[in-house]
């Protein structure tokens, strides 16, 4: 049997929601925003905060990467992100940051319960998570890295992350 590519309406999809959300903060690239979108819808994630200086739909430039998704993910802006982390540490959110730090933990090495909910914490492009945002965290992990650069495209960092978190929900 010859092997071909399916096309949408072929695809056989089952929508589930896990218990996390992204809290996205100073991501000022609208198109890296319809990026985050795109892969919470296709992850799962509940609900993107959007923070801090990062733009909201609607966006011509996040609608253009995020495509129909921003109508399929629960979203809001907070302006103030240290404050929106209480709210979900309130709520009984495990809070976790995506960055290199001097103790951050492999995320493949971070454990979680399928009963937690998660937060994760994504910063700016070029800055990375705020220092009170770290402090606030339960954990702080990392992606590791093999080449030259020390970091990537926060799009595609976040997918990597909540891939790896994703799997601990899944059957």
């Amino acid at each position: 049997m010859k092997d071909y590519q399916l096309a949408h309406d072929e695809i056989k999809k089952e929508i589930r929601k896990y218990p996390i959300c992204l809290l996205a903060n100073d991501i000022n690239v609208p198109m890296n925003i319809g990026s985050l979108f795109r892969i919470a819808d296709a992850f799962g994630v509940q609900k993107i905060y959007l923070c801090g200086d990062s733009p909201v739909p609607p966006n011509k430039k996040i609608s253009k990467t995020a495509r129909a998704t921003v109508k399929a993910v629960d979203y809001e802006y907070q302006k103030n992100a240290l404050e929106t982390v209480n709210i979900l540490k309130k709520e009984e959110y495990i809070i976790v940051s995506l960055e290199i730090t001097k103790h951050s933990v492999d995320i493949r090495d971070f454990n979680i319960q399928p009963t937690d909910k998660i937060c994760l914490i994504i910063g700016a492009e070029s800055t990375g998570v705020e220092q009170a945002l770290l402090d606030a965290s339960d954990a702080v992990v990392h992606i590791p890295m093999y080449g030259q650069n020390s970091s990537m495209n926060v799009a595609a960092a976040t997918a990597i992350a909540v891939f790896e978190l994703a799997k601990n929900y899944m059957p």
